[in-house]
């Protein structure tokens, strides 16, 4: 479950902001620079921020 959470929230940040991006500023392209640099060193390291969160609010995996 916090694998599949984990990556309806990276995908909804990626697209939302290449919505604000397109939108309102092209600055809003460096979050989802963020994002999928954040993906990139979690398949590397397999740690994640956003599973550690949710390990902590008690989502079960």
């Amino acid at each position: 479950m916090k694998n599949r959470i984990v990556r309806a929230v990276a995908g909804s940040y990626i697209l939302i902001s290449l919505l604000l991006a397109i939108y309102v500023n092209q600055n809003w392209l460096w979050f989802a620079t963020f994002v999928g640099a954040n993906l990139l060193q979690s398949s590397i390291s397999k740690w994640c921020l956003m599973d550690t969160i949710l390990e902590k609010l008690g989502v079960k995996d």
